[in-house]
């Protein structure tokens, strides 16, 4: 595995985008076991990953998002024990414990050694890590779909589809306890793509977090948005996803006047 790693890194120029693209493979190889292992009958992909694989946004991701969409087969430990018995027969050592929290169940996905083997670190067990977390019990009304994508393997993967992915997004940019430069790169990239959010699951994922629903609907989602938009330090944004980006450039578009700008585009004047 290490020469099929090196060959799907070797394009890269800086140490930075070499561990991008070897934490990319290895989180395609994740997805490939839940896939052959027939766990996206009971999990559904989401999150700034599942843009990156299923629709080619241009920034790379730190982990790997899913939301249970059935309890009858679901057991996480089943799913971690799983993952680390095929990365044993892929010859990669993997260190994975699983945390087993009432609603968000998650597993730090640790590969020691792997950088160092391919030259991107001196330091011989330092570790890459990758962050699973499953929602065991995400808000009511998400609608999923199947995608077919070639990303050197072919995969079949049930996800969120845009408009719920939009809305579990638009949750994340303002109501996370605290503010990741990512989403609101993807907020940008929604707001591109002229995606309107599922508003059903967008009030309930509010309500299940904030208690009460902000009643979100096509009249006033733009006032929400752009009064949401008030508080944050883009600076921040900025510093905190530029390692990720493709192309550093997008960075411009990472400004409160941009972005507000998009908002009425989409949802009207």
């Amino acid at each position: 595995m290490i020469d099929f790693f090196k060959q799907y890194i070797t394009s890269a120029i800086s140490n930075e985008n070499k561990v991008n693209k070897l934490r990319e493979i290895l989180q395609l190889l994740v997805l490939k076991i839940l896939q052959d292992k027939g766990y996206f009958a009971d999990i559904a992909f989401v999150g700034g990953t599942a843009l990156r694989v299923l629709y080619d946004m241009r920034r790379f991701s730190e982990d790997l998002d899913f939301s249970v969409i059935s309890k009858k087969n679901y057991d996480f430990l089943d799913i971690i024990s799983k993952i680390k018995h095929e990365f044993k027969l892929y010859a990669v050592e993997l260190e994975a414990k699983a945390k087993l929290a009432k609603t968000v169940q998650s597993s730090m996905l640790k590969f020691p050694g792997l950088l160092n083997a391919l030259g991107i670190s001196g330091l011989e067990k330092q570790k890459l890590s990758i962050k699973l977390e499953i929602d065991s019990n995400p808000p009511s009304g998400w609608q999923i779909e199947n995608t077919v994508v070639n990303k050197i393997y072919m995969l079949n993967i049930t996800h969120f589809n845009l408009p719920s992915l939009c809305a579990t997004k638009i949750h994340a940019c303002f109501f996370r306890k605290y503010i990741k430069g990512r989403d609101f790169y993807d907020l940008v990239w929604y707001m591109g793509k002229k995606i309107k959010p599922n508003y059903k699951l967008l009030n309930n994922a509010i309500k299940q977090t904030h208690k009460k629903s902000p009643g979100l609907s096509e009249k006033n989602i733009k006032d929400f948005l752009l009064d949401k938009m008030r508080g944050i330090d883009f600076s921040m944004i900025r510093k905190d996803v530029e390692r990720f980006l493709e192309d550093k450039n997008e960075l411009k578009l990472l400004e409160k006047s941009v972005i507000s700008k998009s908002i009425i585009d989409v949802f009207g004047r």
